[in-house]
């Protein structure tokens, strides 16, 4: 597999491009841990329980505040996936779908064990963290999916029914490839969507959400990275539902004052298509990071998943600088969230200084097993 263009960076692009790889994975936390006690509650349950103004902080989930789900467990163990399939380059095994599946399989091991298992050499650093050993409502789908070791195919997909969100809210790392052509970051995001979910719907979707934080993370506006998205999906068999969900997303935009209705309008169900039209609408019409995040999450729908994707949209557009700090302040899993942002920011600017054949940075391996 090419990655097509390569960028050349200088310094102030390095610090924005980290800044939108921090915001992408801090955005997406931050939405999901917003949405996650309200999760497919009515918009009445949810006034029920928080007042006429429904959600506008933190509610308890999983038994704390700031907690996250399933969703930004995944969404990590993508970009683990994503830096070993870098680091693998150097030795020409070079398949990220390959890579990205046995990082899947690093998390479905966090949902089972009590804790990291010493004895595994290629858990490497990510694996290694203890907060991540905890069920978080992860979807049948998922751990069905990555079950045992045979990696689903587009071929021969896991769940080939399966349309719901799961693989969706995991792939907006794809779209932190830069470097890539976006059929490409489109190709990787299906290919590793059908690992769980085999349904046209999820993979397209899945791709579609790639491509959009890959113009967003080039510094393209959110408009724009929706249009290029429509284009290439326009190409691939089976993408009208998903086409005809982002084109009603964009139609609703000068439809009144946004709002739970207009929101449901666009669907309530946790299939792939209405998660990404909810989040793209929201991202759209937020005045700022909390308005849409807001949003996001207060309607009939799978608020973890549609404020998990708006945030990722929100925090790669804007950086993160633009993300909440009372929020950030009690994320759950800050610190983790961090720096593996930071590690695939620097992996993907700077990797040859770190692993190459004139340059083996010891430090770098063990956090990121050749295997």
């Amino acid at each position: 597999m090419s990655t097509g263009t390569t960028a050349v960076w200088g310094r102030a692009e390095q610090q924005d491009f980290r800044s939108r790889v921090r915001g992408a994975l801090l955005g997406g936390a931050i939405g999901d841990a917003l949405g996650a006690g309200v999760s497919g509650l009515s918009l009445e349950e949810i006034r029920e329980a928080h007042g006429a103004d429904a959600v506008t902080d933190f509610v308890p989930a999983h038994g704390g505040r700031g907690l996250v789900t399933a969703v930004t467990q995944l969404n990590l163990f993508t970009v683990d996936g994503l830096i070993r399939a870098q680091v693998r380059r150097d030795i020409g095994a070079w398949h990220p779908p390959t890579d990205v599946h046995q990082a899947y399989l690093r998390w479905a091991a966090t949902q089972y064990d009590w804790g990291p298992d010493e004895r595994r050499k290629d858990n490497g650093w990510l694996a290694g963290q203890e907060w991540l050993y905890a069920r978080r409502a992860p979807t049948r789908e998922c751990l069905n999916g990555l079950g045992d070791t045979v990696m689903g195919t587009l071929d021969r997909p896991k769940n080939p029914a399966a349309h719901d969100a799961a693989a969706l809210t995991r792939s907006a790392p794809f779209g932190l490839l830069v470097g890539w052509e976006p059929q490409l970051v489109l190709q990787l995001a299906v290919e590793c969507a059908a690992q769980t979910h085999g349904h046209p719907t999820a993979l397209l979707s899945s791709g579609a959400l790639a491509v959009m934080v890959h113009g967003l993370a080039r510094g393209e506006t959110l408009d724009g990275s929706v249009q290029q998205a429509l284009a290439l999906l326009a190409e691939r068999p089976g993408h009208e539902p998903v086409t005809e969900a982002l084109q009603q997303a964009l139609g609703s935009v000068r439809q009144g004052i946004p709002g739970p209705a207009l929101i449901e309008s666009l669907g309530a169900t946790d299939s792939a298509e209405e998660a990404l039209a909810v989040a793209v609408y929201c991202a759209l019409v937020g005045e700022d990071v909390r308005h849409g995040l807001r949003l996001a999450v207060n309607h009939g729908g799978p608020s973890a998943a549609t404020g998990a994707l708006c945030g990722s949209l929100l925090g790669a557009l804007h950086g993160e600088t633009a993300l909440p700090p009372a929020w950030l302040a009690e994320l759950e899993g800050r610190a983790t969230l961090l720096e593996l942002a930071d590690d695939f920011a620097m992996e993907m600017t700077q990797g040859p200084a770190l692993h190459s054949p004139a340059a083996v940075a010891a430090g770098w391996l063990a956090r990121y097993p050749r295997g």
